[in-house]
C-alpha cells in the first residue's frame, strides 16, 4: 500500500488520469480546440491575405499552357520564368531607377524632417501652434490640388520633365505626415534629457544627434519605412513626370509596360509581380518590429 492511499483526502490515481489517457487526450483535444475557437478570425484573415502571394507564387513558375486553368499546382515547375523577367531589356534599369528614388527619398526625407519635428516638439517659439496648424493642413490637402502646378514648375521652368529629380528633390524640403509622425514621438522624450545635454556644453544641434536621435530610432525607422514602401510603389508620380523617358521608369511604372507587352502570358507577369513586391516583403519581414515599435510609440502623446 503507498502513502497517498493512506493518507486522508489524497485523490485516488487512476488510468484515466495517467499521461496519455483517455482523459489526457480528451483535454489536449479541448485545449486544440479551444485555440483554434479564438485564434479562428486571425487565422482566417491570415489565409484571406497569404493566398493571393500563394496564387501569384504558384502561377509565376506554370507554363504558358497552364496559368491561369482550374490547375492551380503546376505540373512543371519553370523557374526560368524569373530568369526571363530578370533579361526582358530595360528591367535592370527600372531596378536601379526605383532604388536611386526610394533610397534617396527616403534619407531626404528623414533629414529633413527630424530637425523639423524637433523644433516642433521642444522648442518654444512664437508661431508654433500655427506653424504645426499648417503641417496639419498639409497633410489634409490632395496630391491632385498641386499636381499641375507642381508639374509646370519642375517640368516647364526647370526643364526637369522625363526624369525622377522632380519627385527626389521636394523631399528634401520636408514631408508634413513625417514630420507629424516624429513630432508625436518627440514630445514622449522627457526634458530633462535635453538639459542635462545643455548643462555639458551640448548646441541644439549636437542635442538632437547625440541625444534625441538615439533615443526617436522607433519613430525614424517607422518614418523611413513608410516613405520607401511609398516610394518604392509610386506609379502616379513616374506617370507624370518620367513617362516620355524609359530609362527613367520605375518598377512600377514599368511594370504596367510589361503587363501590356506579356498580356497572354500570366506566368511571366506573376513572376514580373513577384520580383517588384519581394523586397518590400522582406524589408518589412525583417524591419517589422521596429516598424510596429515605432508606430505604437508615436501615438503616446499628443
Amino acid at each position: 500500500m503507498t502513502l497517498s492511499s493512506t493518507l486522508p483526502g489524497a485523490p485516488a490515481r487512476t488510468g484515466t488520469h495517467r499521461a496519455g489517457g483517455p482523459a489526457a487526450r480528451a483535454a489536449r483535444r479541448r485545449a486544440a480546440l479551444s485555440w483554434v475557437a479564438v485564434h479562428s478570425l486571425a487565422i482566417a484573415a491570415a489565409l484571406f491575405f497569404l493566398l493571393p502571394f500563394v496564387f501569384v507564387f504558384l502561377t509565376s513558375v506554370m507554363d504558358d499552357q497552364q496559368a491561369l486553368t482550374t490547375d492551380y499546382w503546376p505540373t512543371h515547375w519553370e523557374w526560368g520564368n524569373y530568369g526571363k523577367v530578370w533579361n526582358t531589356p530595360g528591367f535592370l534599369t527600372w531596378w536601379r531607377n526605383t532604388l536611386l528614388y526610394a533610397g534617396a527619398g527616403t534619407l531626404l526625407t528623414v533629414v529633413s524632417s527630424l530637425p523639423v519635428a524637433y523644433a516642433l516638439a521642444k522648442f518654444r517659439f512664437r508661431g508654433r501652434n500655427l506653424a504645426l496648424m499648417a503641417v496639419i493642413a498639409m497633410m489634409m490637402l490632395p496630391p491632385q490640388v498641386t499636381v499641375i502646378p507642381m508639374y509646370l514648375f519642375w517640368a516647364k521652368q526647370l526643364g526637369l520633365g522625363g526624369s525622377l529629380w522632380p519627385l527626389i528633390v521636394p523631399m528634401a524640403f520636408g514631408d508634413a505626415f513625417s514630420i507629424f509622425l516624429l513630432r508625436q514621438f518627440l514630445t514622449t522624450i522627457p526634458k530633462e534629457y535635453l538639459e542635462a545635454a545643455r548643462i555639458d556644453g551640448c548646441g541644439d544641434l549636437r542635442t538632437l544627434l547625440r541625444v534625441v536621435l538615439p533615443m526617436a530610432r522607433p519613430a525614424v525607422a517607422a518614418v523611413a519605412l513608410f516613405q520607401f514602401f511609398y516610394c518604392w510603389n509610386d506609379y502616379f508620380g513616374p506617370q507624370i513626370y518620367a513617362s516620355n523617358n524609359q530609362g527613367s521608369w520605375t518598377l512600377s511604372y514599368g511594370l504596367e509596360s510589361f503587363k501590356a507587352a506579356h498580356h497572354t502570358n500570366w506566368n511571366l507577369t506573376m513572376a514580373a509581380t513577384l520580383l517588384v513586391m519581394a523586397p518590400v516583403i522582406v524589408l518589412f519581414f525583417f524591419a517589422q518590429k521596429a516598424f510596429i515599435e515605432g508606430v505604437t510609440l508615436t501615438g503616446v502623446k499628443g
